[in-house]
């Protein structure tokens, strides 16, 4: 007997959502990074084990939005509560029920969906603020289950997942037994390229960078991907080109990397780097770069 459940992973920017759908699955699917709103779509891991198949629905951190994208991020993530069957809310330690998550928790509630508890990073605290923090939502909220857990470290990540199977009913699955992801190739492909922006440039530069795959072509054991990368500022296409093309070349080798450890094969890279102001308040560039509203 088959049976699914759609489970949506909801929380702040930077709790650890992505690793979390990392650890589930046991490969990478989302990108990761220590910067905060670093998803920025709905992602969907599959995780099939036996007759039984999970999708989770990875969402964009809710936050208070500055501009169309952070809009296009939240209105994502409190979507994917209507599409689920249940919902995790991933918090960190800190002992008190903070103002996004209390809204996220009124949500929860307005729409009737069963939800459990995750506190992630644990082995970043003292058992003390791990305690508190379950007592300050417990008098928030009704959970079905509270797991503390560590995503990087997959410390109770095996807990989560048996706590997620209540949610399952009999169904056909919605993908094939193999399946990791729904995300199309060159959005994984872009979305590596924007991983590797995240981590080798400073502060604030990579709120303001998106990746869009121009060419995707396979042949002779060989993938070529040319990829246009857009910033908003003249100053910061400089600084992601770097001196004698130092920072860009840099970014192109991380990516290349996991993108030939990912797809299997080969993979020449070719990145461009463009400038384009604002782009984050321009709804037709937002479309353009596959941003769109469900």
């Amino acid at each position: 007997m088959k049976r699914t459940a759609f489970i949506a992973i909801v929380g702040r920017p930077n709790v650890g959502k992505s690793t979390l759908l990392n650890a589930i699955l046991g490969e990478k699917v989302a990108i990761v990074s220590r910067k905060p709103q670093t998803t920025r779509n709905r992602i969907i891991g599959v995780h099939t084990v036996g007759e039984d198949q999970f999708v989770f629905l990875d969402t964009p951190g809710i936050h208070r939005p500055r501009t169309r994208l952070g809009d296009f991020m939240v209105k994502t993530a409190t979507g994917a509560l209507g599409d689920s069957d249940a919902v995790v809310l991933v918090v960190e330690p800190h002992g008190s029920v903070g103002d996004i998550e209390g809204e996220i928790i009124k949500n929860i509630g307005s729409g009737g969906r069963p939800a459990i508890l995750a506190i992630n990073k644990i082995d970043t605290v003292q058992a003390e603020a791990v305690g508190k923090t379950i007592a300050a939502y417990a008098a928030r909220h009704d959970f079905d289950a509270v797991v503390p857990l560590s995503a990087k470290s997959q410390k109770g990540v095996d807990i989560l997942l048996d706590e997620c199977a209540r949610y399952l009913s009999e169904s056909q699955w919605f993908f094939e037994e193999d399946a990791l992801t729904d995300q199309p190739e060159q959005q994984i492909a872009a979305e590596v390229i924007r991983e590797k922006l995240l981590r080798t440039l400073d502060e604030e530069i990579p709120h303001g960078t998106a990746v869009v795959i121009e060419g995707f072509k396979e042949e002779r054991g060989l993938l070529s991907i040319r990829a246009e990368i857009f910033c908003e500022k003249p100053t910061h296409k400089g600084i992601i080109i770097g001196k004698n093309g130092a920072a860009l070349k840099t970014i192109g080798t991380y990516a290349r990397e996991d993108l030939e450890k990912f797809f299997g094969t080969k993979v020449y890279l070719e990145l461009w780097v463009k400038v384009k102001e604002n782009w984050r308040d321009n709804a037709h560039t937002l479309r353009h770069m596959g941003y769109r509203e469900e």
